[in-house]
């Protein structure tokens, strides 16, 4: 199927356009420089002729989230997000020279490296999960590789809160990373399903291809690629002297049966730290957020409500808004009260100099009178 060919870059205030990036199914991406202050950015536009009440609402729930979630280090950070000059909406984000994807693609990941970047995102992703988020499409393409060359999750776009009503009936169909319920249509996602695909995605990053991929193409259609994942029988990794502890961590991560794989990212990010130390590895940071990021001020992704002016979050019944509180009144109760009598103040360095004036005259005539007393005067 012929690549389609990128949109117009949209004028952008305060952005110049420097070149393409890439094009998906309802959006162009491309790379601007912003003016003030000076940086490279990625920007993501959505097609004019794909702007519906669906496709909008998903792009502003992945503009909402990545700002929710953008000051964990492993996420991408988004800078902006608006209306462009033509009326196609976009988000301005950090632009990340490279993807988890094209590096595998280029030769398998070092053990080192993959166990690295599988704590940083597990971090990320039990970020997202104690936000009450889900991520919903977890595969190399979607952990980019930022300026500094650390990896980054992206990619919002189909996420969904944890407890769903159930009524969504977008599904996430990466097939190669998928979990075995979500190709069955069993559930749309969950944490469980979101472990699978995690370990789906280290397993490709270290063997070059997805877990239940063939080297024979022609068994790698869509069906029967689905058919061995639902089966899910864990295919050790392609790779001499792969320590085991590594093929038991991944195979632990893609049971079939939800209940018996990691109960968390975190859980998932401990074992990984501990194959690390057993290794002879310098364990990487685990950095989550922690439980009272995640209750404070909580963000609503619904657009039940039309975009416009902010209207607060921030619980009305704070201490800090007790305490604010209190100062008005106090400022009020000051306000009422009579203006006290104005007295003329002198400055500390004019107070200091009449006293020395003061004082000299005291001592001059202190010594006058003593003159006098001894008959010298």
């Amino acid at each position: 199927m012929p690549k389609r060919i990128a949109s117009t870059p949209p004028v952008l205030a305060g952005y110049s356009y420097v070149r393409p990036l890439g094009s998906g199914g309802f959006a162009d991406v491309f790379l601007y420089e912003q003016d003030m202050p000076r940086r490279v950015a990625a920007v993501k536009v959505l097609l004019a002729d794909a702007v519906n009440s669906e496709v909008l609402r998903s792009f502003n729930v992945e503009a909402d989230i990545s700002a929710r979630l953008s000051a964990h280090p492993s996420i991408v950070t988004i800078y902006q997000a608006s209306i462009s000059s033509d009326g196609r909406p976009y988000f301005a984000m950090e632009y990340c020279p490279d993807t988890m994807s094209a590096r595998y693609k280029k030769a398998p990941l070092p053990l080192a490296e993959v166990l690295d970047v599988g704590v940083r995102i597990a971090g990320a992703l039990e970020t997202v999960h104690r936000a009450g988020l889900l991520h919903r499409d977890i595969k190399p393409s979607n952990v980019l590789i930022n300026s500094l060359g650390a990896p980054v999750l992206a990619d919002f776009g189909i996420a969904a809160a944890v407890f769903d009503e159930g009524d969504s009936d977008t599904i996430a169909m990466s097939v190669p990373w998928s979990a075995p319920e979500v190709l069955q249509e069993r559930v749309t996602g969950s944490v469980p399903s979101e472990i699978w695909s995690f370990g789906a995605t280290l397993y490709t990053l270290l063997a070059g291809r997805s877990p239940f991929e063939h080297a024979d193409r022609a068994e790698n259609s869509r069906d029967r690629l689905t058919q061995r994942i639902v089966r899910a029988r864990y295919t050790r990794l392609p790779i001499p002297d792969m320590p085991p502890v590594i093929d038991e961590i991944l195979s632990t991560a893609m049971e079939r049966d939800p209940a018996r794989r990691f109960p968390s990212m975190a859980a998932f990010a401990d074992r990984l730290r501990h194959a690390q130390y057993e290794l002879g590895l310098v364990p990487t940071a685990f950095e989550a957020a922690s439980a009272e990021w995640a209750a404070a001020a909580p963000v609503s992704f619904s657009d039940a409500a039309p975009r416009g002016p902010v209207i607060t979050t921030v619980a009305p019944d704070s201490r800090r808004a007790t305490r604010a509180a209190k100062q008005q009144g106090a400022a009020r109760d000051r306000d009422d009260l009579p203006a006290p009598a104005r007295t003329r103040t002198r400055s500390p360095l004019a107070a200091g100099v009449i006293g020395a004036v003061v004082g000299a005259a005291v001592i001059a005539g202190v010594g006058v009178t003593a003159l006098f007393l001894t008959g010298i005067l």
